[in-house]
């Protein structure tokens, strides 16, 4: 299960964290609100492709990707929402929808938005609809060494 394997790297890391278990929630407002976690502390996993790769933009719920200014900010020349069927296998153990933000066990690139960067703490889904880990955001930047980028605006 992604959740154990999820935990088991932290714990070998020697990182606190706290599990949160809540009703079932699929859009990641829902799931904020179900655990009472503040949107922009909530991190949702948008997948993406950028010139044909697939990668991770990880932003706060509360917001949503600006596409073209991530094409921008990265030099790329396109950008766009990967589809279910592109990335479903690069998530083995994963419910589609709940990936966690750890791109890096999966050999996909990060992005993270600036405006979820500037959080102490995150929560995110730990590739289950019903659990979610809550932990510094410190310790995530030293574990995933994200690209920090600006490309997310507030819904």
């Amino acid at each position: 299960m992604a959740v154990q394997r999820l935990k088991n790297f932290l714990d070998s890391e020697d990182v606190r964290y706290v599990s949160i278990t809540h009703s079932p929630a699929f859009t990641s407002q829902e799931i904020a609100a179900s655990a009472h976690i503040p949107g922009k502390q909530m991190a949702k996993c948008v997948i993406v492709k950028i010139d044909g790769e697939i990668a991770m933009a990880v932003l706060p719920a509360s917001y949503q990707v600006d596409f073209a200014q991530l094409r921008d900010v990265i030099g790329a020349g396109v950008v766009e929402l990967a589809k279910e069927a592109e990335f479903r296998d690069h998530f083995p153990q994963c419910e589609l929808g709940a990936m966690p933000p750890f791109g890096n066990l999966y050999g996909i690139p990060v992005y993270v938005a600036r405006s979820l960067a500037e959080e102490d703490t995150i929560a995110f889904n730990a590739g289950s609809h019903r659990e979610l880990l809550r932990l510094s955001y410190k310790d995530y930047e030293r574990l995933v060494k994200p690209t920090v980028l600006k490309f997310s605006v507030k819904c």
